[in-house]
Parts: structure tokens; C-alpha cells; sequence
């Protein structure tokens, strides 16, 4: 039965191809060799299960049979999840840039049996229209050069694969200094939206690495600018529909400037990082709102996408009831039906909603009746609109957890299940970060149980990791992200809990990472193992997608441990890894933002401050709520607790993992902070109030 390949597969969007009458093969060498059986080129289909325009193609193409009839005929047909296999969709999502200057998914891609690509496209309608070719054009055509005019398509296919062989290859250089940052930040105030935050124009993405740069370069040089351009984007996109104000989290992008009307899905990834950026600009501002939103956005993390288990899940998609953002949408009517008229009355004027509704149909631009939740200016000061006496927001949080209860009667959008190491990785920094930032154990316990799935569960007897786990069968190799996020993760968890197994394992692991995947030629860590499925290149990334680069984590995270364990060898090798590509980083540094916090914090000043005390004595936690109140962004933090020597508890080893620290303990039986900048110590201090004098001190010498 046509698609039975697929029927035992573990990812959700190859399962939901399983009985589509295209005779789908999962990516291995029995497809491959079956198209050089039957002399046919390959159709590689790549998409993601809560991709809107993937399900579109799908009902539109493969689930039609004339469609698929032709494929049949003409094709060996390949599905691939994106997520599960990044390795392909990066090296296929090259060549899509490369022949049509543009990538997105669907990712259509036509190759010879030997995985060499000659024609890329992303979705493709049925039937031509606009001047875009359908699949019932595009089949036969490819079908009828195959036969007949073969050479045109194999010399296409070199042609493919040395200029992308040349594309990829690393531009070495000396490094980007001081003097990159500024010129990063200059590229980033011209593309900087004054009126309404973010970058550039339409659509528009959140951008948290560009958060987490201006938030480090207003802390490295006072610019007040680069604070404003920072907190100008975190207040639009909390206010906008990027925002969802009801149960929490963020969508994928806006399709508006405005950041008014998004693209409903919503993505792990987007919640973990905005929660670090929204974390940051807290510790950075002292402000309640930046509290808030993430507050909501982890209540959202732990309430719908969480596993049993501990891990979380990747995705939600954005469609329901077969209509793209259904869930979110509201009526007036449906508004008022659930509201008292007063509730009604400050709800409906603080979040646009209309009668005749503020969403039109993305493909129409009509009116829908339907409306998108938005802060209006009336958000901040209902009682403008309604005369309340309270002149808060009581009405609109009242009104909000209605509307949060109604809604959850209704059907909600697909949730891709599996769970991946690399965003579990990011899941659990920004529950360590968000725990550690406004003191919240239950967000650090979630962070803990994450680490423990994802090393449980997603680790091989060897000590390898692997990439996804769904059906709670873990499967294939890890690639770079991987382990640079996991190990990210562990040194976030360790300066929450000072439990020094975090610091034992991302020690380990990145002497795993190492061994597999550096390029001990020209540095930086490849994409895919050296033991991994060789593709036709292997790849090797620093520039930043929706997720940062895993060369970029991957500094940070040497740079880290260096000054934690006073080991001069992971400086050396963090060095290499940024100079292996500088040339390219030097012609276009806003590609690059993620690598560029590494570059802040290897030229510094670096304080590192070890605490002496016992760790759950209160002069101890003194010293703690410092450190965790100031944003210090340069820093990294040992603690020593003498009493664990007699104890026998594990955190003794912080001994073996630091020994430069070993001679820091408690001052007159008070516990001690040490400052050291840049491996130079200065005298230590029982009082809060001194370390936080020198946290600030160190953190301005910098400034002009």
C-alpha cells in the first residue's frame, strides 16, 4: 500500500505523510538505490509538522492522485522532517539559496540517485498559476529532460556542488576585535524600526541574540541608544499578536510590520530564548513588565509543553479546524458572551477588538469578523476609556483568565510531541537563567528535569547523545547543536545550583563534543560527527538562524570554562574557532550577533568571583542575591562550601574542576566573596554591598 514507508517512522510530520498516495520513502539507501534501479531522479520533500504552507502543499499536491500518480511515475519520493534531520535540511537549504537566492519550507529539492541537486523550489501549488510552475507541469517537464536531455541536468548538479563547496568553505582571518562590536551595533541602529522596535521591515522575526548584543554592549560602553533599541523591541512584541495575552508564549514571526498579526505557530526555541532576553533586560532595567512576560511565557512552557518525563516538546502549529490562527481569534460577540459589560467594555477597547474584527484573511485581505489580541494604548490606563475608579488592570486580568478558560474548551492546534536535544538544551537555560533571576525553584526544577531527560534518556552507554527522542525511542547521532546547548545548559544549571556534577558534565561532554566534530585543520566544530552519514559537504556553521549558530554557543560555552577551570586550553581552542571564519564575520557581523556575545566576553574585562560560605547559610545567600541582581553579563561565578569537604556531599569537586579556587574560603568564619578580573584576584570582601560596588566597577571600565 502506497506510503506504508512512512507508517513506522517515529516522527509526526513523516507519520502524517503515512497515507498520502505518493509512495513516500523515509531518507536511507533503500530509496537511493531504488532510484538507481529504476534510473529515476529523486524528489526530496522537506518540511516540519507544524508548518503551515507544508500542510497547504500536502492537501494541494500529495494528497491528490493525479499528483501523486505522476511522482509515482517520474520520481523516487523522499520525505524528510527538518527537525529530526537538520544536517539534510541545512545542506539542501544551501542549495535552495544558491539556485533561487531564497529558502523557506516546503523545501522541494530534485536530485540524481547519488544525492547531487539540480533544481530547488520551496511550496509548489498544483497547478501553475502566476507565473509559478504547478506540480502537474513541473513533474512530466523533469521527467522529459531526465529521458531526454540528462547532461543539462548532470552538468547543472556540478555546477551546484562546487559552488557550494566554495561557499562553504571557512574564511580564516585574525579575529574580530573591540572594534567589531561597535561596527555591529552601527549596522544594527540602520536596519533599527524607531516607531515600531525590531529590525527591518515586514515580516518580522524576534531577534533575541540582537537583544542579548545591545543589552551587553550598552553594559561595555553606556550607549543609552542601544538600551532603547533593546527595550523598544521587548515592549513591541509584548504588546503586539505576537504576544499571546491569554495563555502566554510568543509566536513564530509577525507578518506586519507592527508586530500585530502573526504566524500562529509557536516554537520551543522562540520560548526559551526570548525568556533569556526577557530575563536579561529585567536584571539589566529592574522593570515588572519584562517580569511578567516571562513569567507567563514559562507558565506556558510548563503547562502545555512539557512531557511527563520532564523533556518538552517542539512545536505547536498554527492552524486548527483547518483555518490558520482559529484558536486565538475572537469574536466580539464571543468576547462579550463570556465578559460582564464592564469586564467587557475594558477588555475589548485595551486589545482592539472590533465588531467587524481586526484580522483580515492572509490570502484575501477581507475582514474576518475575528480579532487578534492587542495591547492598544488604553492598555496602561483602562480608566481613560471606562471611568474606573481602581485605575489598574483588576478588570483586564480578570477578564484575561475568562477568556484563558473559555478558550481552553476549544480544539487546540496540533503539538508536535518529539523532543529534541538541542532545544531541550535551550529549554533548560532559560529555566535556569529565569530560576536564578527572580528566585523561582519551581522553574529551576523544571530546567533540572530537562538535563536529566535529555542525559537519561537521549545518551548512548559510549556517552554519546542523541538528536531526537519521540515515542520514547531515542534516535539519531547528535549533531553540534546538540551538544553545544546541552553543555550551555549545564553551566547555566550549575551558577543556579552550585551543584558541581552540572560543572563535571559539561566538562565531559564537550571533551566528547571535541573529539567528534572539531575541525582540527582550520577550527570550529563541523554540523554532523566525523563518524556521522557523509553527505555530499559537510557543513560547518556560525551564522545565526532561528536558533543561534552551535559554533557561537559553543565559544561562549569554552570561554566559560576556561575561566572556570582556569584551563588556558579552552581559550586557545575558543580563539581558533572564531578565527576560522573572521573574514566572513567581518563583512557581515549582523549574521553573526550570537558569536558576537562570545567576542564581548573574550575581550572583556571577565570577572570571576568565587563565594566562600556554606550554601544554605544566609550570609552566604547575601552574597548569592548580589550576583543574581546585577546584570553582569561578563562574569562567571565558583562557589566553595568548606562544609561539603566533611560531608562527603559531591560538590567537594570543585577542587579537581577549579583548582585555582582552592585556597578561597570563608573570612573569619563569614562568608567571602573573591573578585578576580581576568584571572587577576583582588582582596576579598564579607560585605554584599562591596561586591556589588565591584561587579558595577568592572562592568563600566569600558565606558568613556
Amino acid at each position: 500500500m502506497s506510503g506504508n514507508r512512512l507508517a513506522n517512522e517515529t516522527s509526526p510530520y513523516l507519520l502524517q505523510h503515512a497515507k498520502n498516495p505518493v509512495d513516500w520513502y523515509p531518507w536511507g539507501s533503500e530509496a537511493f538505490e531504488r532510484a538507481k534501479l529504476k534510473d529515476k531522479p529523486v524528489f526530496l520533500s522537506i518540511g516540519y509538522s507544524t508548518c503551515h504552507w507544508c500542510h497547504v502543499m500536502a492537501h494541494e499536491s500529495f494528497e491528490d492522485p493525479e499528483v501523486a500518480r505522476l511522482m509515482n511515475e517520474t520520481f523516487v519520493s523522499i520525505k524528510v522532517d527538518r527537525e529530526e534531520r537538520p544536517d539534510i535540511d541545512r545542506v539542501y537549504m544551501a542549495v535552495a539559496q544558491l539556485l533561487t537566492g531564497r529558502g523557506g519550507w516546503p523545501l522541494s529539492i530534485l536530485m540524481t540517485p547519488e544525492k547531487r541537486p539540480f533544481h530547488a523550489a520551496t511550496y509548489i501549488p498544483r497547478a501553475s498559476r502566476f507565473g509559478t510552475i504547478g506540480m502537474l507541469d513541473l513533474v512530466p517537464r523533469i521527467g522529459h529532460l531526465w529521458a531526454i536531455r540528462r547532461g543539462e541536468l548532470l552538468r547543472t548538479a556540478d555546477r551546484v556542488a562546487g559552488s557550494l563547496g566554495g561557499s562553504m568553505q571557512s574564511a580564516p582571518g585574525d579575529g574580530p576585535g573591540p572594534e567589531a562590536l561597535a561596527q555591529a551595533y552601527g549596522e544594527l541602529k540602520e536596519v533599527f524600526d524607531a516607531q515600531h522596535g525590531g529590525f527591518g521591515t515586514a515580516p518580522k522575526f524576534p531577534s533575541p541574540y540582537s537583544i542579548g548584543f545591545l543589552l551587553r554592549y550598552y553594559t561595555r560602553t553606556g550607549d543609552d541608544t542601544a538600551l532603547e533599541m533593546a527595550e523598544r523591541t521587548l515592549d513591541a512584541m509584548a504588546s503586539g499578536g505576537l504576544y499571546d495575552h491569554l495563555g502566554g508564549g510568543f509566536h513564530r514571526y509577525s507578518t506586519d510590520r507592527e508586530w500585530r498579526v502573526p504566524h500562529f505557530e509557536k516554537m520551543l526555541y522562540d520560548q526559551a530564548l526570548l525568556v533569556i532576553a526577557y530575563s536579561e533586560a529585567y536584571q539589566a532595567t529592574q522593570k515588572r513588565k519584562y517580569a511578567d512576560v516571562v513569567r507567563k511565557t514559562v507558565e506556558y512552557l510548563l503547562r502545555d509543553m512539557r512531557d511527563t518525563g520532564g523533556g518538552f516538546y517542539s512545536a505547536e502549529d498554527a492552524d486548527s479546524e483547518g483555518e490558520e490562527g482559529r484558536f486565538y481569534l475572537w469574536t466580539e460577540e464571543e468576547v462579550r458572551r463570556v465578559l460582564d459589560d464592564r469586564e467587557a467594555e475594558v477588555f475589548t477597547a485595551a486589545f482592539g477588538i472590533t465588531p467587524e474584527g481586526n484580522y483580515r484573511d492572509e490570502a484575501s485581505g477581507v475582514r474576518t469578523g475575528r480579532n487578534i489580541l492587542y495591547r492598544t494604548a488604553l492598555f496602561e490606563n483602562p480608566a481613560g476609556k471606562t471611568g474606573d475608579p481602581d485605575g489598574d488592570n483588576t478588570f483586564i486580568e480578570n477578564a484575561r483568565q475568562k477568556l484563558f478558560a473559555e478558550r481552553s474548551s476549544r480544539l487546540r492546534p496540533h503539538r508536535d510531541e518529539k523532543i529534541l536535544a538541542d532545544w531541550n538544551g535551550l529549554a533548560a537555560v532559560s529555566l535556569a537563567v529565569a530560576g536564578r533571576v527572580f528566585g523561582e525553584p519551581e522553574y529551576t526544577q523544571a530546567s533540572q528535569e530537562a538535563v536529566r531527560f535529555v542525559l537519561k534518556n537521549m545518551r548512548s552507554r559510549n556517552g554519546r547523545l542523541f538528536h531526537t527522542c519521540a515515542e520514547k525511542e531515542a534516535r539519531i547521532p547528535a549533531y553540534a547543536d546538540d551538544y553545544a546547548f546541552t553543555i550551555w545548559g549545564l553551566l547555566e544549571l550549575y551558577e543556579t545550583t552550585f551543584e558541581t556534577r552540572y560543572l563535571e558534565e559539561a566538562v565531559t561532554l564537550s571533551e566528547t563534543f571535541v573529539t567528534h566534530f572539531w575541525d582540527k585543520e582550520n577550527g570550529g566544530f563541523f554540523f554532523t560527527a566525523d563518524d556521522g552519514e557523509p553527505l555530499f559537504i559537510r557543513t560547518k556553521e556560525f551564522y545565526d538562524s532561528a536558533v543561534p549558530s552551535g559554533n557561537s554557543v559553543a565559544m561562549m560555552n569554552l570561554l566559560r570554562l576556561g575561566r572556570i577551570t582556569g584551563d588556558t586550553g579552552y581559550d586557545e581552542r575558543a580563539m581558533r574557532l572564531v578565527r576560522a571564519n573572521s573574514e566572513n564575520i567581518r563583512k557581515a557581523p549582523m549574521a553573526f550577533l550570537s558569536l558576537f556575545l562570545g567576542v564581548d566576553f573574550a575581550h572583556g574585562p571577565t570577572v570571576e568571583v568565587v563565594i566562600a560560605g556554606e550554601k544554605g547559610e544566609e550570609d552566604t545567600k547575601r552574597m548569592i542575591d548580589v550576583l543574581r541582581g546585577e546584570f553582569s553579563p561578563r562574569k562567571v561565578v565558583l562557589l566553595r562550601d568548606p562544609g561539603s569537604r566533611d560531608s562527603g556531599i559531591r560538590d567537594s569537586g570543585i577542587d579537581a574542576i577549579a583548582p585555582w579556587s582552592a585556597r578561597m574560603d570563608l573570612v573569619e568564619g563569614c562568608a567571602a566573596a573573591y573578585v578576580c578580573v581576568d584571572y587577576s584576584c583582588r582582596l576579598p570582601t564579607t560585605d554584599p554591598e562591596v561586591l556589588r560596588s565591584a561587579l558595577k566597577r568592572e562592568g563600566q571600565q569600558n565606558r568613556g
